[in-house]
This record gives structure tokens, C-alpha cells and sequence, in this order.
């Protein structure tokens, strides 16, 4: 909502301009009426809107041109321009009315942009003075300029429609018609169809097309504060009956019924109605998503990171089962789409099914969908914040905006002094020579062999890859960075991490000294821990150009051996590695022999294994039951 409104009043000398403000400020026709009112201000809380409101009158006797397109005109430099212009003219004085048209709106329309005209309302004053109505001749003025609201007779003297007048004015300004509504075509225009459609998507929590009675109570509830009464909802319904034969299906409101209930308040001036929907679910005067609604503030301190929490999980749930229509536990590509319908643009390209867990189609998990979700919010949490605003995250849980979908977890350091930690996402950076197998390690988290590699387009390729592993019975997420070998440019970003895999392709002579190098420059003397990947190990075994062996240059650094990868097999590659990865992540202050100790990798590894079946036998238990 605005801040102020400002109501500026012309036309042509002696109509009653000044006679107008004074009458509704004193509540009286005033004896003496001075040439021009100086400006008032009415405070918030004597105006039906609750918004001060300025009104400011002309005079072409006491003010210039210049001075009246000032107050016309934007300025970058001012906040004083009129959000709306009353014409006013004398419903006795016929030349009065003919300069609305031959002057006024011309004037306003020359020293306004088009594509933000000031909304005009043609007042007739001195009602008093006559027996008949002007609306015949004004009626087809307001139908030759779309950028009139309504018009409005009263009388200064007698006090008849004057405080309307003003409400009108402000209504014109919080509520405006012109971005709903065409008077041409006498239909909603399309951003607001595209608006209340999102709306509708939203607020259909099972996703049927249609809002039934819990739907249409927790709409009315979440925009008006109010439920609606049995009686209510039915007369609501049978309005709709009676004008469309597909606005209710099986007792319920269709999009189209939906949408002909706004077109229909609109038409009977009941725009605030349409505006108070509308601006609850984010949208601006311009019926765009507002920058405070999208991006709520939230402030995240050096060395903590960000995770969705678990109310955040059950709602990103709810909506994958609401598009999951086949019950499949996967989205397809149109179920995809149909769920990425609230947002103005696609926001996952083809990178995401290679970055997260598909099926054998390749089409996207539940857990690849909320680790796709996980991801974004560690990578880039405005834009998590974002993607939820789309979704209706703060309307439909009921909160003030979707920063409280986020967890900020405990700075880094203290998880360090403290040997113990909260989260739940855990980055290892994955660093290796060109060719040496990054990709290949990235992928096969994922649970893809070679053979389903090799049929990855270079255009869809990922440099990230997560999914969850399962620590002493604890459900984790571990993050993959392929971090591009540029060794001499690598930034601060590219180094930090949780844990970091340096990787060499064994087959290759040359490989194996650049994981030195990197070591040496950047984690030697660090408390990261690190872990290096003998890849490809389906491969003759070269020896490498390098003054010690790969397994004494670990002894050397005290590191763990080198570990032996291949994504090279006829099933899903062996996951062990990546527990033991999550594990060093989450307890980077183990000693070597604590990592050799091969009791507590086989309770990793079977905790994990178990919870994995575990897990997703409820979730298909979960799903049976609905």
C-alpha cells in the first residue's frame, strides 16, 4: 500500500474548487471563499483507507502554468506529483464541461506518461443549482477516455457527496481499475488474469482445478481475516452458477469461476476487493511481485551457512505430492511444469536432473526434488527465497514472509571448538587435473554408472551434485563441487568447503601432481580434511611423474590412503566413499586412526544402508495412505 495520497483539484475558474475542500474541512459551505485553499493534509486515521491524504487545490489566478505542471509532471527530484486529478466543472455552465475535454485531460495526458497515467474523476459541482443530471453529457466522455474512474456530482453548499468525493479520489489511487480492467473490451486485463491465476494455483492446495469449501474458507481466511458462513460460500457458488455454466464443478469454484467472481466485484466498483487478494499474495500497483514480498531481509554472518528447516521440508513436500500425479515418487516433465506454473519463468534447465537423483526416464526424485531445494538454499538463498515467494510459502504456512522457511546455522568455528555440529549440508570441493574423473566422481553420487554418463549432453553438465548419505543413522546432505582446474586462479570460494576430494586418474602418468600442488598451497596448513581419489581404477595403474608415490605422499601428510574409485560398473556405483566424505565433514577433528578404524566405517556405511531403505519404505507407506 501507499504511503500518502495526493489529491490535486482543477478546472475552469469560479466551478467551486476551493468551496469544496473548504466545505469538507469545516464541515459547512464557507461565507467567504478565498481565491485558492492552501494545501491540507488529512492524518491516516480519519480516512476510510487509513492513509494520510494531501489535497491540493489550483488556481489560475494565484498559480503559473509552470506551477501546475509541476504538480502534474513526475519529478525523480520530488515526491509531489498527484497520485489522482479531480476535474472539477459547474453542472450549470455547459462551457465549463466542454473544457474537460478540450483542455483538461489533454493537458494532464501531454505531461503524463502513458504507460503511467494519473487516474482522473470529472466532478460536478453545484448540484444544487439544477434539477437534472449531467451524466448524459459526461457519461460519453468517460467512455472515450479510459483514464477516468468515475465521476461524481455534488454540492459545496449543501455538503451533498462531498466526503464520497474524496473517498472516491482515494480509492482511485490504493484501488485503482486501470491495471485490472479494460472499459473497452469490458473484461480483465491479461497481467491481472495471469495474477488471480496464480492466485487460484496457489490457494488449490490438491491441485484439482477446483477450490472447494476448505479451499474457498482458508483463502477467505488468509485475505480477509474472516471465514465465509455455509450459507455465504453457496450464494457465492450459485452467483457463479447462474452466470457461467463451468464456473463450478463437483460444488467447487473452477479457475473460471474464480476468475468471473473478480471480474464481476470490478464491475460493481468493489476493486478493493480484488486489490486486498491481490496485494495479500504480493503483488504491487503494477500487479508485479513486490522486491519485500520476493526478497524478505535476512542477514547471514561470516561462516554460517543456510538451510531450509523443517516446516520448510513439510511444505516443498506437500507441493511435490500435490504435482505428483501418478504416484510415482518422480516428477515428469509435464508435472514438472505444471509446478513451476506460479513462476514467471522456468527456474530449473536441464543442468538440475544431472545436478540431483533422477529415475531410469531421468526424470526428477522426491529426493532429488529436495536436494535441487537444498542446494539453492546453501548455494544462493535469496533466490530460495524467491523460488518459495512464488510458491505462496508465507501465505500458505501462515507466516510472516518465507525467511522463516530458513535455518542460519552456528558459525563454523564453534562447531570446531565445540567437536560437534548442527547441520545438515555439508560442501566437499572436488579438485583434479582435466580428464582425471571429476565429473565421473560427481555423477556417480548420483548413483550412474559410465555407461549412463557417457549419454549426458556437454550442455546439460553440472559442476555441482548432492544427495543425501546417512551418518550413524543420521540423514545428511553432502554437496559436491567440481571445482574447474585453474589452479592459479582458484578464489576463496573455491577453496572452502567441509571436506575436499582431490582426484587423479590413475591411468595418467601426470595426474597426481596437481592434487600436490593444491594441497600444498591451500590445505596443507588448513583443518579442512582431505581425502584423495585414485579414480578410474579399472585401469592399468601408471606410475606417476612425481618425486614420491601417491600413497607416500599421503603417509608424508598424514592422509588417509589413497582410496580406489570407478564409476566403470554394471550397477550403481559403490556410495561408501561418500559416507566416509560426510562423516570426515561432520567430524573433522578425528585422527587418522579413528579413520582407520574399520568398526566405525561399518557402522556408517550399514546405518547408512538402512536408513536409506527405511526412509523410502515410509515415504511409499505415506503415499499409500493418501
Amino acid at each position: 500500500m501507499r504511503k500518502d495520497v495526493r489529491i490535486l483539484l482543477v478546472g475552469e475558474p469560479k466551478v467551486g474548487k476551493t468551496s469544496l475542500i473548504m466545505s469538507l474541512v469545516s464541515e459547512e459551505f464557507p461565507d467567504e471563499v478565498p481565491p485558492r485553499a492552501e494545501e491540507i493534509t488529512i492524518p491516516a486515521d480519519v480516512t476510510p483507507e487509513r492513509v494520510p491524504t494531501h489535497i491540493v487545490d489550483y488556481s489560475e489566478a494565484e498559480q503559473s502554468d509552470e506551477q501546475l505542471y509541476q504538480e502534474i509532471t513526475k519529478h525523480f527530484l520530488s515526491s509531489s506529483q498527484a497520485n489522482v486529478i479531480c476535474i472539477v466543472y459547474s453542472v450549470n455552465n455547459k462551457k465549463s464541461i466542454e473544457k474537460v475535454t478540450s483542455h483538461w485531460i489533454p493537458l494532464i495526458n501531454e505531461r503524463t506518461d502513458k504507460d503511467s497515467r494519473v487516474p482522473l474523476i470529472l466532478v460536478g459541482n453545484k448540484s444544487d443549482l439544477v434539477e437534472h443530471s449531467s451524466m448524459e453529457t459526461i457519461l460519453p466522455i468517460m467512455n472515450q477516455y479510459s483514464d477516468i474512474e468515475t465521476c461524481v456530482e455534488c454540492s459545496a453548499k449543501n455538503l451533498k457527496n462531498i466526503s464520497e468525493l474524496f473517498y472516491y479520489a482515494q480509492k482511485a489511487v490504493l484501488h485503482p481499475t486501470g491495471p485490472l480492467y479494460s472499459p473497452e473490451e469490458k473484461e480483465m486485463k491479461p497481467s491481472c488474469i495471469k495474477a488471480l491465476t496464480r492466485i487460484f494455483k496457489i490457494s488449490d492446495l490438491d491441485n484439482d482445478g477446483i477450490l472447494n469449501d476448505n479451499e474457498l474458507n482458508f483463502f477467505q481466511r488468509t485475505c480477509f481475516n474472516i471465514p465465509l458462513a455455509p450459507q455465504a460460500l453457496e450464494d457465492v457458488k450459485n452467483v457463479v452458477r447462474k452466470n457461467m455454466s463451468d464456473g463450478v464443478k463437483d460444488n467447487g469454484l473452477t479457475r473460471k469461476g474464480f476468475l468471473f467472481l473478480h471480474t464481476l466485484f470490478i464491475q460493481r466498483g468493489r476493486h478493493e476487493t480484488t486489490w486486498t487478494v491481490l496485494r495479500r499474495f504480493g503483488y504491487d500497483d503494477d500487479l508485479e511481485l513486490t522486491q519485500e514480498y520476493l526478497f524478505p531481509l535476512i542477514k547471514i554472518p561470516p561462516d554460517c551457512t543456510t538451510e531450509l528447516n523443517h516446516n520448510a521440508y513439510l511444505f516443498l513436500q506437500s507441493v511435490f505430492d500435490k504435482h505428483d500425479k501418478d504416484r510415482d515418487c518422480a516428477l515428469s516433465p509435464d508435472e514438472l511444469k505444471d509446478l513451476f506454473k506460479v513462476f514467471p519463468y522456468m527456474p530449473w534447465g536441464p543442468d538440475v536432473n544431472y545436478t540431483v537423483c533422477t529415475n531410469e526416464q531421468g526424470w526428477i526424485t522426491y529426493q532429488g526434488y529436495l536436494s535441487q531445494w537444498t542446494l539453492t538454499t546453501y548455494l544462493d538463498v535469496q533466490r530460495c527465497l524467491e523460488y518459495l515467494g512464488y510458491l505462496g510459502y508465507s501465505i500458505i504456512q501462515e507466516q510472516e514472509s518465507q525467511a522463516a522457511a530458513i535455518t542460519i546455522t552456528r558459525n563454523k568455528r564453534i562447531d570446531l571448538q565445540k567437536k560437534q555440529t548442527q547441520r545438515s549440508v555439508f560442501r566437499c570441493n572436488v579438485l583434479g587435473a582435466r580428464g582425471s574423473g571429476k565429473s565421473g566422481f560427481l555423477q556417480a553420487f548420483l548413483g550412474r554408472n559410465l555407461a549412463r554418463q557417457k549419454k549426458i549432453r556437454e550442455d546439460h553438465k553440472s559442476y555441482y551434485a548432492i544427495s543425501t548419505t546417512y551418518v550413524y543413522g543420521q540423514e545428511k546432505y553432502l554437496l559436491l563441487h567440481e571445482v574447474l582446474p585453474d589452479f592459479e586462479f582458484l578464489s576463496e570460494a573455491d577453496v572452502a568447503c567441509d571436506v575436499v576430494c582431490l582426484v587423479y586418474d590413475i591411468s595418467n602418468p601426470c595426474s597426481f601432481e596437481y592434487c600436490t600442488k593444491v594441497y600444498k598451497k591451500h590445505y596443507m596448513d588448513s583443518k579442512t580434511p582431505c581425502v584423495i581419489i585414485a579414480a578410474k581404477s579399472d585401469l592399468h595403474e601408471a606410475r606417476q611423474y612425481y618425486s614420491m608415490s601417491p600413497l607416500d605422499f599421503c603417509r608424508k601428510h598424514k592422509l588417509h590412503p589413497p582410496q580406489l574409485f570407478t564409476c566403470n560398473t554394471a550397477e550403481a556405483p559403490s556410495k561408501d566413499i561418500y559416507t566416509k566424505l560426510t562423516t570426515m565433514a561432520m567430524y573433522p577433528h578425528m585422527t587418522q586412526a579413528d579413520l582407520k578404524n574399520s568398526t566405525f566405517w561399518l557402522r556408517a556405511s550399514v546405518g547408512a544402508t538402512v536408513f536409506a531403505v527405511l526412509g523410502f519404505a515410509m515415504y511409499k507407506a505415506l503415499l499409500k495412505q493418501r
